[in-house]
This record gives structure tokens, sequence and C-alpha cells, in this order.
């Protein structure tokens, strides 16, 4: 992940930047708003920033004004508003801009670093349900086609996991069960063939392959 973080205090700047590159972050610096608005003008493709962290009070352009900047020219950038400032009326007006965050000084680099986390996976998360055609996700069990969520029981959800993952390969009910339910399950492996039933009536497009004398294959055209 990619951040942009402006801050004129250069104490604050190198101790705030060295802890989010111990997570793994790529920063970019700025003391100013006018280099803030210099590198969010020179972004270039596949190198945009993911976030930018922004002190309001700052020389030359305030951070409200790079706010305003990015949320006209990237939208889809997250923004964490950093300052010194507690006031209603500038919370307000940063919210008003439509940051995500706002995040009073002085605060700990630890709760900066998860309010960052926070917020990326929160943008991950609804970039990955705008995304067209069938989407898993399976951290939070949830599958979306073209954004919108499918209304799957959680088996359901398992066996298209299962079979999405290894698109080549064509499982046997057996396996398939022991995918799923581990060796908790006792019963007919029928029971496969009714969630495939339910998942090809839930599923926009024939991802479902049978696979005639083995079981069932996932298939990604749908």
């Amino acid at each position: 992940m990619r951040i942009l973080f402006l801050e004129d205090e250069p104490t604050i700047r190198e101790v705030l930047t060295e802890y989010m590159k111990m997570q793994g972050y790529d920063v970019v610096t700025a003391e100013d708003g006018e280099k803030a608005l210099l590198l969010l003008k020179e972004q270039t493709k596949g190198q945009e920033f993911d976030m930018a962290v922004l002190d309001i009070m700052v020389p030359k352009v305030s951070g409200l004004e790079i706010l305003s900047y990015i949320k006209e020219h990237q939208p889809e950038m997250a923004t964490i508003m950093l300052t010194a400032l507690d006031d209603e009326s500038t919370q307000i007006h940063a919210f008003n801009l439509y940051a995500d965050d706002y995040v009073i000084k002085p605060v700990s680099p630890v709760i900066l670093l998860k309010r960052m986390e926070t917020i990326l996976r929160r943008v991950k998360k609804k970039e990955k349900t705008e995304e067209k055609g069938l989407v898993i996700q399976g951290d939070s069990y949830e599958a979306f086609y073209d954004g919108i969520p499918l209304e799957l029981t959680l088996s359901e959800f398992l066996l298209l996991q299962v079979l999405e993952k290894e698109p080549n390969r064509a499982f046997t009910r057996e396996q398939l069960i022991l995918r799923i339910y581990n060796e908790d399950y006792v019963g007919n492996d029928r029971i496969i063939d009714a969630h495939i039933k339910n998942l090809r009536k839930k599923l926009p497009g024939n991802y479902i392959k049978t696979v005639i004398g083995i079981g069932y294959q996932y298939q990604k055209e749908g």
C-alpha cells in the first residue's frame, strides 16, 4: 500500500513514517501542502497512492485544500486528517469533504496504524464488491455478483469456494464433503447434489460443470 504523508513537523513526520514503513507501507512524505499537491499531480499509472494522511495546518496549501483536491480527482483514495485542531467546525468541514477519519494530535503511532489498517481494509472490500462478475470473499464468507450479495448458506458458500479455488480440478462428492465438513459429516454424499442444485439457482451464470462419472468442476466463464 502506498501512502502520502503530509506533516510539517520533522520529528512527528520521521517517527510516524518509520512506524508506517515497519508495517510494510510504501510511504512518500511531504513537508508542505504545495509538495503534497505536486506529488498527487505527478502520480503515474500503477504508482497511485492508496491513502493520504494529511496534517491540516501546514505551510503553503492547507491539508483541507489537499483533501478537496483528492476527492475531486481521485475520490477512491482513503484519507485521514491528522491535526492538533479539535474544534467541531474544522472536523465537520473535513467530513463534509468526505475524509474517512479525523485524528487529533498527539496520537499514538499504534492507534494511527490501526485506524489506517481499518480504513484500507474497508476500502479494499468495497473495491472487491464493486468488481464485475462473481467475487468470492473468503475472509467474510460472502459472495457477490456485479457488487450484489448472493444469499448463500454457509455450506453453499464453502462448496462454491472449494470449487473456485481449483477451477481445473474435477471433485468427487466424497472429496467435496471432506473439504466442507472435514470428517464431521455422517450421511449420504448426495447432499452435495442438493447444494449444487441450490447454487445453480442462485448463481447468475453457469459456473458449475457436471463431470460425468466423477462429480463437479468450477468453470470460470459463467
